[in-house]
């Protein structure tokens, strides 16, 4: 069983998301628990005070170090430990497939302008981002990764077999084929023939042409974008 642990001001955020869908079905499989950890329980003012200013001026808010750290030995949270963070690599499937084989995965969620730098370097095993913008906290994209890591847990798919066919699952980056169901004509639009056609080999031979053509497409946008982010 997969234990997650989220440190979050927010505990509430996870409330709703957890108890519906494929998490929930995961949780009720005995795949995977779950616990939601206040950071303002590990802290010692009145006030429960998370952040401060930054040292060196500047504006905005840093979200303080202690309470992580408290957090995370008194819950007895062992790696990997996430940093959910804009400056950490792109978390990818085969991330989540490694959080999925283990036996724990903590994620951390920072808020406010920045988390203290000794929170990622020596509490945390490893930053992770789930894109190139900033999110006002680290709830959205750490329930995102609960859900990609979850739903690959045996009992989370009603039909296992599903996840096998989904994008980047047989290798990095890799696009699936796109999806079609009933009606076969809506609004002038129409199923592709070969999905019709009942020839599991021409649709088989359809559905890897196209992932590839997607992914072709993809990794072309990719360079466009980062051609014009040089210029």
């Amino acid at each position: 069983m997969l234990r997650i642990t989220v440190v979050t001001i927010f505990p509430e955020f996870f409330r709703g998301p957890l108890s519906l869908s494929i998490p929930a079905r995961a949780a009720a499989a005995g795949a995977v628990t779950y616990r939601v950890a206040d950071l303002r329980d590990y802290t010692h003012d009145r006030h429960r005070s998370v952040d401060d200013s930054p040292y060196g001026g500047g504006a905005g808010m840093v979200m303080a170090a202690p309470p992580y750290f408290e957090a995370v030995e008194a819950l007895g949270s062992g790696p990997p430990i996430v940093l959910l963070s804009a400056r950490g690599p792109l978390v990818t499937q085969a991330d989540v497939a490694r959080y999925a084989a283990g036996p724990e995965l903590t994620l951390l969620c920072g808020h406010y302008k920045d988390v203290d730098q000794r929170v990622a370097e020596h509490l945390a095993t490893e930053e992770r981002s789930v894109g190139d913008f900033v999110l006002s906290g680290g709830e959205p994209a750490a329930l995102a990764i609960v859900d990609a890591t979850v739903r690959l847990l045996p009992g989370a798919l009603s039909d296992p077999a599903s996840a096998h066919t989904d994008s980047f699952y047989e290798e990095p980056g890799r696009m699936s084929a796109p999806s079609y169901t009933r009606p076969p004509e809506f609004r002038g639009h129409v199923v592709p023939e070969v999905l019709l056609s009942g020839d599991h080999a021409r649709i088989a031979a359809w559905r890897r042409e196209e992932g590839e053509r997607l992914t072709r497409a993809k990794l072309g946008a990719q360079r466009l974008a980062s051609d014009d982010s040089r210029r």
